[in-house]
């Protein structure tokens, strides 16, 4: 005969993460970084030519046309603030975006999710660009004297803003690529004006007033802002709402990741 004791309700297992993700994700970096950068020459290198280059490019050019720039006494460091948390979302953003296509052959396993492809994607870039700014940051105090007082907290901030809104549009994107593949075309074209219009060349508060009550809008110049707020200690960057990025990014990842619950798999295998 068998007895049967009630277990208490403090005693019953809390949820613990599936083994497959616990496996999935990590394996799915791995294979990021082998196609990513593992089959070019120099591999990670070239992670971190890109922005040294582009940022040496535009203080070159900006050196000749202005004594100083807007914050400090460093071109390198004050394009710095402003192109490296972009091209962090700009970057990880069209990353996530093609993550289905990219992973189409491992989806078909069942410890394989379409949330797995996408977190893959997402946790590599970002970690890569957070290690390339440290990396260009570390390089600009080498050469030049700027004088700067780095804020971990303001500074880890604007990398935490630029990674959600990532990961929310990139998840979007993510089903419009699928979806509408003209998007992704569309996409590439509309946002290079983002790289204008999103702080890496001027300030908020220099903008004209009617300027800024339709700039303010653009979540990328709250965190290239407050990146820069983080870096120069004269710089305040009052306007900036974390809520409002937070809230964008929010928004973008609820609706993509529904869209993808309901329809991605009939358009990954479709």
């Amino acid at each position: 005969m068998k007895i049967w004791f009630p277990t208490p309700m403090h005693s019953r297992p809390t949820a613990l993460p599936r083994p497959s993700v616990l496996r999935a994700l990590p394996a799915m970096m791995l294979r990021e970084m082998a196609t990513t950068y593992g089959r070019s020459p120099g591999g990670y290198l070239w992670a971190v030519v890109e922005p040294v280059a582009a940022i040496a490019l535009l203080s070159f050019v900006f050196s000749m046309a202005f004594d100083a720039p807007s914050l400090g006494n460093s071109f390198a460091l004050f394009y710095a603030t402003g192109y490296l948390p972009f091209m962090l979302f700009h970057d990880t953003t069209n990353k996530i975006g093609a993550a289905l296509r990219f992973s189409r052959p491992l989806l078909a396993y069942p410890a394989v999710s379409m949330v797995d492809a996408v977190l893959a994607r997402w946790l590599l870039n970002t970690a890569t660009h957070v290690i390339v700014g440290l990396i260009v940051f570390a390089g600009i105090e080498a050469v030049i004297d700027t004088s700067a007082l780095y804020r971990p907290g303001p500074i880890l901030a604007a990398y935490a803003m630029a990674a959600a809104l990532a990961l929310g549009v990139g998840t979007l994107n993510c089903w419009l690529f699928m979806r509408f593949p003209v998007w992704e075309r569309i996409w590439q074209i509309a946002t290079r004006p983002l790289f204008i219009v999103s702080g890496i060349f001027f300030l908020f508060e220099d903008l004209p007033a009617d300027l800024r009550d339709i700039a303010w809008f653009n979540p990328l110049l709250h965190i290239t802002s407050d990146m820069r707020r983080g870096v120069f200690a004269s710089y305040d960057a009052a306007f900036v709402s974390e809520g409002f990025v937070y809230g964008t990014a929010l928004v973008c990842f609820v609706t993509g990741l529904g869209l993808l619950r309901l329809a991605g798999k009939d358009l990954v295998y479709g």
